[in-house]
């Protein structure tokens, strides 16, 4: 399919009237880095704070500890959910026989087994509600959101999980100090640690 340019000069496309799907997503050119595409809709990513760049790496190292053999951890790559919606969720847990090439661009839903998001400003509703909601209809097993809380601005994980019936997220914890789960596997982080990075 090919954009239109505005006419105001800028060289941004013209959405499609029915919208953007995976496939123009993945074939537009010079769309900036870690462009989403939600509902059809391509989602530009603002810069981040602080607590963001470091909530991602003390979670991303723990899950990379963590993780069994079968399971790998990426972060900040497209994730299909359906013909309209690839969202880049900050951190997920993959299977490891979804890893086709180093020069692999997506994933499908159905090889995602976590997905963790970590709330900005500019992104509380699509974090708190809209991708959650995708994320579930899509049937991805388990989901966590992270938040910056109180005076210290450390951060709390809201932790859910799938309830395959409704397809809706059901919240099963929320770890302020250390996070220790056994479900989808063994983990114990100390959110406490963000304070020496």
């Amino acid at each position: 399919m090919t954009a239109e340019p505005f006419q105001t000069g800028t060289s941004w496309p013209m959405p499609p009237q029915d919208g953007y799907t995976v496939d123009d997503l993945f074939n537009l050119p010079d769309l900036p880095p870690h462009t989403e595409l939600i509902d059809g809709s391509l989602v530009f990513v603002s810069p981040q704070r602080d607590f963001h760049m470091l909530a991602l790496y003390l979670l991303e190292r723990g899950l990379r500890c963590s993780v069994p053999e079968d399971l790998r951890v990426k972060r900040e790559m497209a994730v299909v959910l359906s013909r309209k919606s690839a969202p880049e969720p900050d951190l997920f847990v993959v299977h490891a026989s979804a890893v086709t090439s180093r020069r692999q661009t997506r994933y499908e839903a159905m090889d995602v087994v976590l997905v963790v998001e970590v709330v900005s400003p500019e992104s509380e509703e699509r974090d708190r509600d809209t991708k959650p909601y995708k994320y579930a209809r899509a049937g991805i097993p388990h989901f966590w959101r992270v938040e910056m809380k109180g005076d210290d601005d450390h951060p709390v994980v809201y932790v859910y999980e799938l309830d395959t019936v409704t397809r809706s997220y059901v919240a099963t914890g929320i770890h302020h100090d250390r996070l220790k789960l056994s479900v989808p596997f063994d983990i114990d982080i100390d959110l406490a640690e963000i304070d020496r990075l």
